[in-house]
C-alpha cells in the first residue's frame, strides 16, 4: 500500500482539522485579564489609587491605576509565553500513530492523523482515530473507554456484507479512536478524526496538558500563605499606629496598603508555572517529552539510571554479520559486498520466512534484507500464504510462521527466537545444547544479539495450539550487530562525573551485554545477573548484588519491576527506561519512567513521566542537565525574591514605627515590581547552567525548596541591603537634604540595590566577574531598562513631582549608586572564598 501522498495530508488537515479536540483550558485574552483582575496586587493597586481620589490627588490616582495596565501587559507576555510552551508539549504529548504514507511507514504525531490514513497497530498501541479494519491478524482491542466492559474485543477485517454498528460486540471491523490494542496487529483506514470520532462526540478525549500540582507548588502555596498572612497582620499594626500616633487614618491606610504590595510575595507562583512550563518546553529541546511535571523536579536527584541497551545505548539499526550453519560458521557484511556461502542458505530462507511480511522489528528488517541475495534461489517464497503467527510470550521466547507451501501443498513452519528457546523446541540432547551454547558464547563475546532458527513441515491438518506441537529441526543461529551511539560513552563519563549510576538491562546473553558495556565504558563489567538468576533471588540476596552489579542480562520486562523495587529500598532514586506493554508496571514504579518514543508502546508512554523521542541515552542525560539546571535557576529566582522583598518591606514598616517621614508609597513600590516581575520570572529562567553542574551530586529528593542555607544567605542579603538604605536614609535626613531628597536617595539605592542582587543571584558559586561575560539577553533588557526608567525619573520635572522626589546632584547619585553596589559586595567576596576554599579541598584530596 502506498497512503496518501504528502499533498493529500496537507489538502486534508486543512479541510478538516488536527485529529484533536479544541483545548478546554486554553486561555484566551479574555481569561488572563480575569485573572489579573483577581490577584492581590490588582487590588491593592485599585485601592491605593481609590484613597489618593477620596485625598483629592487626581494625579496619583490615574498614575498608581495607569500601572495597571503595565501590569497587565507584563502578564499577558508572561501567560502567552507559558501557553506558547504548553502548546508545543501538547503537539509532543498526543498519542504516536505509525502510518503508511507515500509508500512508507511513518511515526507520526496523532494529531496529525487524517482521514484516509492507512494505519499499523499492534500490540500496546493507542488507536488514534475511528478506522476501519483492512486487515487483521489476531486483534484484540480493549474499548472499555467507550463502553464500559473490561473484556477486550475481537476484530476482524472489513469485507462486502459486513455491518459496522457501534462499539462492542465481536468480530466487529471498526476501531475507535483512544482504545487500546492489546493483542496482534493490523491495518486500518482511517474514517473519522477529531471530534468526529466516537470518543469526540461524548468529549471525553484529553487535549490538553494538566498542570497538576507538584511537591514544589504546595510548598510555594504554604510560603505564599505564611508571608500573606504575616503580612496581614503587620498591615493592621501599620495602620492603627500610624492613626493613633499621627491622627490621619486615610494615611495610615496608604501605609498599610504600601507595606502589603511590600511584603506580598505575589511573584512566587507566577514563577513556579513559568519555570515548570518553559522547563518542559526546553527538555523538550533536548528531545525529551515531559508527560508529568513532577519529572522535572526529580531529574536532578536521579542517583540511579536503568537504561535498555538495545536501541537506547545502541543505535538500533540491526544488520546480520555472523551466520552458523550445518557446523560451519561465515563472517558476512552485506554492506561489504559479501557473498553468502551457500550452506547458509537454508537457515536465512527460515530466518526469513520467521519474519513479517513489512516487519517493524530491527532484527526482522536485516533478516528481509537478505531476501535480495537469494532472489535468483529457491530459497524466496514471496507467493506462500502466511496461515498463522504464533507470536513471542514470556513463556517462550520464540515466535513461529505456518506458510502453505506452493511446491508439495503442505504446510512449512519457520522459527525464530532465543537459542536456549529454539533448543528447547527442537528438543535437543544435552551434548547437542552443550554445542550449541559454546557457539552462541562465541559470538556473544564478539557483542552480536544472537537468534537460533528452526524449520517443521506438516500435512495439511489442524493447526495445533502451541508451538511444541511442532517437529522442529535445528537449522543454525544467525549474529547481529547493533552498533553503540556514538555518544554514549561521552554521556556515560558525565553520568559519573555528576554522581549518577547507570545499570545496563538487556534481554541478550551476558556476553553480548558484557562486549557492549566495555564499549561504552559502564564500570563493573566483570559481574552480571541473569534473568533466572533473578527469578530464584530473595530479596535480601538482590538487594546486596545490586549495590555493585551494573549489567542484568536475559531479562524480561516484568523483573525490571523487581530491579526498581530493590534499587528504591536501598534508598535511590531511580529512572528506567521501557517501551512495551510489560514495561508499564516498572515505568510506574520507578521515580522516572522513561518511554521510548520511537518504538515505545503508547502503554509505556502513559505510565510514564518522560518520553525520549529518539530513544537516545544522550538525550536522557541532557535532560537530566537541564533538570539541574531548571532546579538551579528556581532556586536562584526564589531566592532573589525572599532577599529584594526584605528592605522593600522594611522601609515600608521601619518609618511608620520610628516617626520619620514616610520613604515608599504605593507608586514607588510598582516601580519596583516593574524590575522584580521580569527579573524573576525571565532572567533567571534564562540564565545558563552553571560550569559544574554535571559535577555536583545529585540532589536529596526529600530536599525542598527552601533550605536553611538558602533562606539564611537570602535573609542576610536582604538584611545588608535594608540596614544600607536605611543608613543612607537617616544620613540624608541629617544632612537636612529634605524629606524629599532623602527619599529620592533611598529609592535610588534601593533600585540599585535590587539590580545589584539581580547579578549576584545568577551564580551562588561564581562572581560577578565572571556570570557578567554569560549570555543572557533578558537580564541585559531588565537592567537597561530600569536604568533608563531611574534617569527618567530623577531628571524630568514632571516624573519627580510625580514620585514626590527631589533632583540629586552628580555625588548623591554616586552615593546612591556605591550603596547599592556596596550592600552585596560581601556576598561577592563569600563566593570567592569559598570557591577557593573547595579548590585547595580538591587540590588536598588529589
Amino acid at each position: 500500500m502506498s497512503g496518501l501522498s504528502n499533498e493529500q495530508v496537507v489538502s486534508k488537515l486543512r479541510e478538516e482539522g488536527y485529529n484533536e479536540l479544541p483545548p478546554s483550558d486554553k486561555r484566551g485574552l479574555p481569561e488572563i485579564l480575569l485573572g489579573v483582575i483577581r490577584e492581590p496586587m490588582f487590588i491593592l493597586l485599585v485601592a491605593g489609587g481609590l484613597i489618593y481620589v477620596a485625598l483629592g490627588d487626581i494625579r496619583e490616582a490615574l498614575m498608581l491605576l495607569s500601572f495597571v495596565f503595565v501590569v497587565i501587559g507584563i502578564t499577558v507576555y508572561q501567560e502567552q509565553k507559558t501557553e506558547r510552551a504548553l502548546e508545543a508539549l501538547r503537539d509532543l504529548s498526543s498519542p504516536r500513530a505509525l502510518v503508511i504514507r507515500e509508500g512508507e511507514q511513518k511515526r507520526i504525531p496523532g494529531r496529525e492523523v487524517v482521514s484516509r490514513d492507512i494505519l499499523v497497530v499492534s500490540e500496546g498501541d493507542r488507536v488514534p482515530a475511528d478506522a476501519v479494519l483492512i486487515s487483521a491478524n489476531n486483534l484484540l482491542v480493549d474499548e472499555s473507554l467507550l463502553t464500559g466492559e473490561s473484556v477486550p474485543a475481537r476484530k476482524v477485517p472489513w469485507h462486502d456484507g459486513v455491518t459496522i454498528g457501534r462499539p462492542g460486540g465481536e468480530d466487529q471491523p471498526m476501531v475507535y479512536s483512544g482504545t487500546l490494542v492489546v493483542q496482534g496487529q493490523g491495518l486500518a483506514e482511517v474514517r473519522s478524526t477529531g471530534p468526529r470520532t466516537e470518543m469526540g462526540k461524548i468529549g471525553t478525549v484529553l487535549t490538553s496538558v494538566e498542570r497538576s500540582k507538584t511537591r514544589l507548588k504546595g510548598e510555594i502555596d504554604r510560603l505564599v500563605r505564611d508571608i500573606a498572612l504575616l503580612g496581614l497582620g503587620l498591615v493592621a499594626v501599620i495602620v492603627v499606629v500610624y492613626g493613633l500616633t499621627r491622627f490621619n487614618w486615610t494615611g495610615g491606610f496608604l501605609a498599610g496598603i504600601t507595606l502589603a504590595m511590600a511584603i506580598l510575595p505575589e511573584e512566587l507562583p507566577v514563577v513556579l508555572t513559568i519555570f515548570l512550563a518553559l522547563g518542559a518546553w526546553r527538555i523538550a529541546g533536548r528531545n525529551v517529552l515531559t508527560r508529568q511535571a513532577p519529572a522535572i523536579e526529580t531529574l536532578g536527584s536521579a542517583t540511579v539510571l536503568c537504561v535498555d541497551k538495545t536501541g537506547t545505548l545502541t543505535q538500533n539499526r540491526m544488520t546480520v554479520r555472523r551466520l552458523f550453519a550445518h557446523g560451519r560458521e561465515c563472517e558476512y557484511d552485506r554492506a561489504g559486498k559479501s557473498v553468502m556461502p551457500e550452506f547458509c542458505h537454508e537457515l536465512v530462507e527460515f530466518g526469513i520466512l520467521a519474519c513479517k511480511r513489512d516487519p517493524f522489528d530491527p532484527m526482522e528488517k536485516a533478516l528481509r534484507q537478505l531476501t535480495e541475495d537469494l532472489a535468483r534461489t529457491e530459497h524466496i517464497h514471496e507467493d506462500w500464504d502466511l496461515l498463522q503467527e504464533y507470536p513471542l510470550s514470556q513463556e517462550l521466547l520464540a515466535m513461529s510462521n505456518v506458510w502453505r507451501s506452493r511446491e508439495g501443498g503442505g504446510y512449512v513452519v519457520a522459527a525464530k527466537g532465543a537459542p536456549e528457546a529454539i533448543a528447547d523446541l527442537c528438543h535437543l540432547n544435552d551434548r547437542e545444547k552443550e554445542e550449541l551454547q559454546e557457539n552462541v558464547n562465541t559470538m556473544a563475546a564478539g557483542g552480536l544479539r544472537v537468534l537460533g532458527v528452526a524449520r517443521a513441515t506438516l500435512p495439511p491438518a489442524t493447526l495445533p495450539e502451541i508451538q511444541h506441537a511442532f517437529s522442529f529441526t535445528f537449522l543454525g543461529l544467525v549474529g547481529f550487530a547493533d552498533p553503540v551511539r556514538q555518544k554514549v560513552p561521552e554521556a556515560l563519563r558525565e553520568c559519573y562525573l555528576a554522581g549518577v549510576r547507570v545499570i545496563m538491562i538487556t534481554g541478550d546473553y551476558p556476553l553480548t551485554a558484557q562486549k557492549i558495556a566495555d564499549q561504552i565504558g559502564l564500570t563493573g563489567v566483570e559481574e552480571y545477573i541473569t534473568g533466572p538468576e533473578l527469578e530464584a533471588m530473595s530479596d535480601e540476596e538482590l538487594s546486596r548484588r545490586i549495590a555493585s552489579v551494573n549489567i542484568f542480562a536475559r531479562v524480561v520486562p516484568e523483573q525490571k519491576l523487581r530491579i526498581v523495587k530493590a534499587l528504591k529500598a536501598r534508598g535511590e532514586t531511580v529512572a528506567m527506561t521501557g517501551d512495551g506493554v510489560n514495561d508499564a508496571p516498572a515505568l510506574k514504579a520507578a521515580d522516572i519512567g522513561i518511554a521510548m518514543g520511537e518504538r515505545g508502546t503508547d502503554v509505556a508512554r502513559e505510565a510514564s513521566s518522560l518520553v525520549l523521542l529518539d530513544d537516545n541515552f544522550t538525550s536522557i542525560v541532557a535532560a537530566i542537565r537541564m533538570g539541574r539546571r531548571i532546579f538551579d535557576n528556581l532556586k536562584k529566582a526564589i531566592a532573589y525574591i525572599f532577599s529584594i522583598h526584605i528592605p522593600i518591606a522594611g522601609m515600608s514598616l521601619l518609618p511608620v514605627l520610628f516617626g520619620w517621614p514616610l520613604v515608599l508609597l504605593p507608586v514607588h513600590i510598582v516601580f519596583l515590581e516593574l524590575i522584580i516581575d521580569p527579573a524573576c520570572s525571565v532572567v533567571f529562567e534564562s540564565e545558563p547552567e552553571e560550569a559544574d553542574v554535571m559535577k555536583k551530586a545529585p540532589r536529596n529528593a526529600k530536599e525542598g525548596l527552601l533550605t536553611r542555607k538558602m533562606v539564611t544567605v537570602s535573609a542576610l542579603q536582604g538584611a545588608v541591603v535594608l540596614a544600607i538604605v536605611v543608613l543612607v536614609y537617616f544620613g540624608a535626613l541629617m544632612r537636612n537634604i529634605g524629606e524629599s531628597g532623602a527619599r529620592t536617595l533611598a529609592f535610588s539605592s534601593i533600585v540599585i540595590a535590587n539590580l545589584s542582587l539581580i547579578l549576584t543571584n545568577r551564580s551562588w558559586s561564581e562572581t560577578f566577574l565572571t556570570t557578567i561575560r554569560r549570555p543572557n539577553r533578558a537580564f541585559w533588557l531588565v537592567l537597561g531598562g530600569a536604568l533608563l526608567f531611574l534617569t527618567l525619573v530623577l531628571t524630568v520635572p514632571a516624573l519627580l513631582d510625580l514620585f514626590h522626589f527631589s533632583p540629586l546632584d552628580p555625588a548623591d547619585i554616586g552615593l546612591s549608586f556605591g550603596a547599592g553596589v556596596f550592600s552585596v559586595l560581601w556576598f561577592e567576596i563569600y563566593k570567592a572564598w569559598t570557591k577557593r576554599a573547595h579548590s585547595a579541598g580538591r587540590r588536598t584530596i588529589g
